[in-house]
Formats: structure tokens, sequence, C-alpha cells
């Protein structure tokens, strides 16, 4: 009998230690236990809404660079964009009207590169001369510097600035509530709303830095993921090869 209850402890013990191994890696409660969606996390996803909301923002003001993807609805016009955005710049593309031109700001200058098509709209009449097609043509591949004086630049350096678009961006509207954890792009999240979804949604990372990852805007106004965040990117000017100077205004700005 004693031999018996002693194999029956070694045992248990043995299945005492898998099971904690397997919690360990798998973010398990315990053999037969439920699953704990906060195990192994960054215990943001035991906070209160506003709370994390407040650490999520403080995340992404502190980080050195991130990439943006996705849509934005502004003004009627859906934008697409693929953004890498730091401190002093950003580069990447943006679709609206079925053109796709792509901008790199380094600090205070901005270029703007597209092909001949979307020079010749620019003027609201399809250019359809051919001075127009032939100005256009020589603007097709090459990095435009957009004058900081021109209306041009307003419009599109917002696209480059990652303060202005995560301050712009990161905001949910109403009253602020969990919505349960979720999984995106195999990384773990915590999900809040604003007004049960119809202010917003954000989903915050719980592995490491609560970083958001994922953003639907409110009333249908675009979605956007939100990755590489304090992944490193050159960001250097345009060689004078490269660059087309118009001076003081962009043609038919």
């Amino acid at each position: 009998m004693t031999a018996i209850l002693q194999g029956r402890t070694r045992r248990a013990a043995l299945v005492s230690a898998a099971c904690a191994l397997a919690v360990s890696g798998t973010g398990l409660t315990g053999c037969g236990g439920g699953e704990d969606p906060d195990a192994g996390t960054n215990g943001v996803g035991k906070l209160p809404a506003a709370t994390i909301q407040a650490k999520t923002r403080k995340a992404a003001e502190a980080a050195d660079t991130v990439r943006l993807s996705g849509s934005v609805v502004s003004g009627g016009t859906t934008y697409t964009l693929d953004m890498r955005l730091k401190s002093d710049g950003g580069t990447g593309s943006v679709t609206a009207k079925g053109a796709t031109f792509r901008l790199l700001r380094v600090g205070e200058h901005l270029f703007l590169k597209a092909d001949a098509e979307f020079w010749t709209q620019q003027d609201g009449k399809g250019g359809n001369s051919s001075a127009d097609s032939a100005a256009a043509k020589k603007l097709e591949g090459m990095y435009v510097k957009v004058p900081a004086g021109d209306p041009a630049y307003k419009r599109f350096s917002g696209f480059t600035d990652k303060n202005v678009l995560l301050e712009g961006l990161l905001t949910l509207h109403g009253k602020l509530a969990t919505d349960g954890h979720h999984e995106q792009a195999g990384i773990r999240t915590i999900r809040i709303t604003g007004d049960k979804g119809s202010g917003g949604t954000l989903d915050v990372s719980l592995k490491g830095t609560p970083y958001p990852v994922r953003l639907v805007r409110a009333g249908d106004a675009g979605t956007l993921r939100l990755t590489d965040w304090g992944k490193d990117f050159a960001l250097e000017e345009p060689t004078k090869k490269e660059t087309v100077d118009y001076g003081q205004q962009l043609p038919a700005s």
C-alpha cells in the first residue's frame, strides 16, 4: 500500500510540473482549469478602459517610429495610406480618387513623387493639351519639392507627421469601455471602445509595451493598422538629379 501511495505521489508531482510548464508556455491557468486571457501579458487587459487609453497614448508618443497602413476618410475622400513615420519626417504612399503618389518629408522639406497621369489631373481639367502632357511627362518619377507656402504642403504634410496623425487618429468618442480580448496578426490584444463601438474601437497589444495595433475609426471613417513600433528606417532627401524644384508654387496648385 505504501509503494502504491508513493507511486501516485510521484505521478501527481510529475503532472503538476507538466501543468506548470504548460501554463508558462500557453497562458493556461492550470491543467483542467479555465483559460486566463491575461496570463503572460503586460497586464493592461485588467485595467479600466480610460487607463488603457492613457497608457497606449503615452507609449505611442514615446516611440521613435511607427508604420501606419489602411484607410482614412476625410472630407468625403478616402485615403489609403502606407506610411512609415518618425519624429522628423516620414515616407510612404497615399492613394486617393484612383491616384497613387509617394510622399517624403525630411525635416521641413516635403517631396511628392507621382506618375504623369497624376500631374495632368492636378489642373482639374484633365490635362488634355500637348503642353500639359509634355510638362507632366517631365515630372513623372521625379521628386517634386513642395513649397512651404503652397496649398499642397498643408494638405499633404500631415500624412508625414507622426504626432499630428496619432493625435488625430487615436481618439475614441463617447463613453469608454473594454470589449474583451482579441488577436490581431498574431498579437494578443485588449480592445477598448467608444460608445460600444459607434465611437470607434482600438486594439492594444498585450505583449510588451502596450502599443495600439488596430484602430477602427468612428463613423466608418477608416481602419488602420499600426506596426513596426520603434523599428528605425532610413529617411534622406532625394538627390538633386531626382528632384524638381518649382520654387514658390507647384504647377496647377
